[in-house]
């Protein structure tokens, strides 16, 4: 029963189709209280086997305001840190969602888990490579379940993106090529905390290049990341005449971060990755996502904003009988609510002690590129990446 909730192509988030135990309540608690965790709440509240018991923000007030507003009762906020709530025996805790900004990330993670916590993580799983081992070290001494927050995961364009590698259809493949994002599109509507270095510490890299990277990296099979030539810059969200900022002009100050990235990586098995996105830039796309094979390739088309799907029907270019030919494969329907998939299968995985939906381990090679980008661009010439085995 539990090995079939963790099978992403046979689950399904309706209710009427699936049998969720509601004798045993889950007890969770939600770390930052802003944006993102609107979400997290909108999606246990969904949930008919959740108690919403504590929550905390570094801003006094905060955590009460945002769960009286979503009209949660009994629900404890009365915590001066992350550490204190974690500390309190009387809660009981389940499980807890992470949705600080990135700098806080590993530290909450980390104190979760090491108080006996399932930890349901947002992306992008931290900010430094290094913090990506502290939370794996922490999960595998805790022996509690660590997801991070990738929902694109569980579109069904996405897996059928996977099901394509995996027939061999393409062959052995040897190049894949992503990115994305937006041509005007700094985050600048929910505050200053994306853009300034002091508590994002990574910008559209961590934001959305995360998605744009596991896209591909998941569908051939997580290949650990050996070299990384890296290169981000920053000339829109400094320019104060960005037209997003609006009358904000002080944004311009503040924005620490990068709005575009690019990055050249070696894997193993002899892929390379080329890698690039976007907050913002002068042009509507930078290409579609390309995987390619030693028998096929297949074409995916990008977005206008990156949005955790495809832009149009994947196409594959390949030889049937001696003749080059293209097949087209229908954009998927996904039925279901993806943040809402990601709530479930994080429960699932808590209640029945199964793997994480998610894995750190795979999302460790992620961080491992968009960390090796950044100390590339800093140092102005390719990097080797050391990623311990934990």
């Amino acid at each position: 029963m539990a090995e079939a909730k963790n099978n992403l192509d046979a689950y399904k988030i309706s209710h009427d189709e699936q049998v969720i135990d509601t004798t045993r309540k889950m007890r969770v608690a939600i770390i930052g209280t802003g944006w993102i965790a609107e979400s997290h709440i909108a999606s246990y509240l969904k949930q008919p086997d959740v108690e919403i018991v504590a929550g905390c923000d570094l801003i006094p007030g905060k955590a009460k305001a945002f769960f009286e507003r979503y009209g949660v009762e009994g629900v404890k906020t009365d915590y001066a840190s992350h550490k204190e709530m974690l500390a309190d025996k009387s809660l009981n805790l389940d499980c807890v969602s992470v949705c600080t900004y990135n700098r806080q990330h590993a530290p909450c993670a980390i104190d979760a888990l090491k108080a006996g916590i399932n930890v349901l993580l947002e992306k992008p799983m931290c900010v430094t490579l290094e913090e990506a081992v502290e939370i794996r070290k922490a999960e595998k001494e805790s022996g509690k379940v660590l997801s991070i927050g990738f929902q694109p995961r569980f579109d069904n364009n996405m897996k059928m993106i996977k099901k394509i590698v995996e027939s061999g259809v393409l062959g052995k493949i040897y190049y894949i090529q992503t990115g994305g994002g937006r041509r005007r599109g700094i985050p600048t509507p929910f505050g200053t905390t994306f853009i300034e270095d002091a508590t994002a510490g990574l910008g559209a890299l961590g934001d959305i290049g995360c998605y744009s990277l596991d896209m591909l990296l998941n569908a051939v099979g997580y290949p650990k990341p050996l070299t990384v030539t890296g290169y981000k810059s920053n000339f829109f969200g400094t320019d104060p005449n960005y037209v997003g900022y609006g009358a904000h002009h002080d944004y311009a100050e503040k924005f620490g971060v990068d709005d575009f990235a690019a990055g050249f990586i070696r894997l193993e098995g002899d892929i390379i990755l080329d890698f690039r996105i976007a907050w913002a830039r002068s042009i509507n796309t930078p290409g579609d996502a390309l995987i390619l094979g030693t028998k096929g390739g297949l074409r995916i088309p990008s977005t206008d904003c990156w949005n955790g799907s495809i832009g149009g029907p994947l196409v594959i270019y390949h030889e049937v009988a001696g003749v080059q030919t293209e097949t087209i494969i229908p954009v998927q329907s996904t039925n279901y609510g993806l943040f809402d998939m990601k709530i479930r299968t994080f429960l699932d995985a808590s209640k029945n002690g199964t793997a994480a939906p998610v894995p750190s381990s795979q999302i460790l090679y992620n961080q491992a590129i968009l960390d090796g980008i950044n100390k590339s661009n800093a140092v102005g010439h390719e990097i080797e990446l050391e990623i311990p085995e934990i």
